[in-house]
């Protein structure tokens, strides 16, 4: 890619998650970088131009503990809009009350808090100095009713660049239970009701990456019938996932050993997905410790 980069603008009142929202462009592979000196910006737009024009997309959090910040602001950025920057100013809120609340949760020190002891009235003096940049913002958004994953949420679902399916990356993981369970798994799931191939001496030998290993694991309509109605409920499940934020889901299939039912199974589940155009990945952890 080309040309001039994305600029994202995050600011607004302290407290009210501007770091959350960094994260979550971060997350969405956005270049950030949080309180960056607003003199700074224009040299820093025409470095990426001129020397790193794959960083197309990016997110910067500015706010009032950088001093020069009001000051110089409003001229900056319509420098960087007459130079052709496409910029989006994000400007976060929320009630003074929950601010209060948020900054005694935390012991967080407010920014102002030096020119203002009290920490309503350091509040409403750094609403006051913001009040012109909040009317300048493309976007205001009130935070007060928002938990720190619907505010991810809302970042990703309105500035992701990408088709939703790719924000999560699903991992199939095969496992055998007498290894013990996965502990980075997030749904695991028993395939030991199905017949065991390691009883069946010509194939007892084999993994379940070989094709008489599957052939013979999927001849049994419990399998075939499992792998439709257990992709199924995965299907319909993903997309909570993402809505809730989540960009890394492993799915646990185990069996006894970890070396025939769950990876067959595993890779059967790998491919609907797929055919469902989901990022996924296998990792078979037990395959070879029979």
């Amino acid at each position: 890619m080309t040309g001039k980069p994305y600029v994202v603008i995050v600011s607004g009142l302290s407290g009210s998650g501007k770091s959350t929202a960094i994260k979550a462009f971060e997350d969405l592979g956005y270049f950030c970088i949080d309180n960056l000196p607003v003199p700074l910006l224009p040299d820093f737009l025409a470095l990426c131009e001129r020397d790193m024009p794959d960083i197309q997309r990016v997110a910067l959090g500015i706010d009032i503990r950088e001093r020069k910040f009001l000051k110089d602001y409003d001229r900056i950025f319509k420098d960087i809009e007459s130079a052709g920057y496409k910029l989006d100013i994000i400007f976060l809120e929320a009630p003074i009350d929950i601010l209060q609340r948020r900054y005694s949760q935390t012991r967080r020190v407010h920014p102002v808090a030096a020119s203002e002891s009290i920490l309503v009235n350091a509040i409403q003096h750094e609403r006051e100095q913001l009040r012109a940049l909040r009317t300048r913002a493309t976007r205001i958004l009130d935070t007060g009713d928002f938990s720190v994953h619907q505010l991810k949420a809302y970042i990703t679902r309105t500035y992701s660049l990408v088709n939703e399916k790719e924000l999560l990356s699903i991992q199939l993981l095969s496992f055998g239970f007498k290894y013990g369970l996965p502990f980075e798994a997030d749904m695991v799931m028993d395939v030991r009701f199905l017949p065991n191939p390691y009883f069946v001496e010509d194939l007892k030998d084999y993994d379940g990456s070989t094709e008489q290993v599957r052939e013979w694991v999927l001849q049994w309509p419990a399998a075939t019938k499992f792998i439709t109605e257990y992709s199924g409920l995965v299907l319909k499940l993903i997309p909570c996932y993402i809505k809730e934020g989540k960009r890394y889901l492993t799915i646990a299939i185990g069996c006894t050993g970890g070396k025939h039912r769950s990876v067959v199974i595993a890779d059967r589940i790998a491919f609907v997905l797929r055919e469902n155009q989901y990022f996924v990945t296998e990792f078979h952890r037990d395959i070879h410790l029979e």
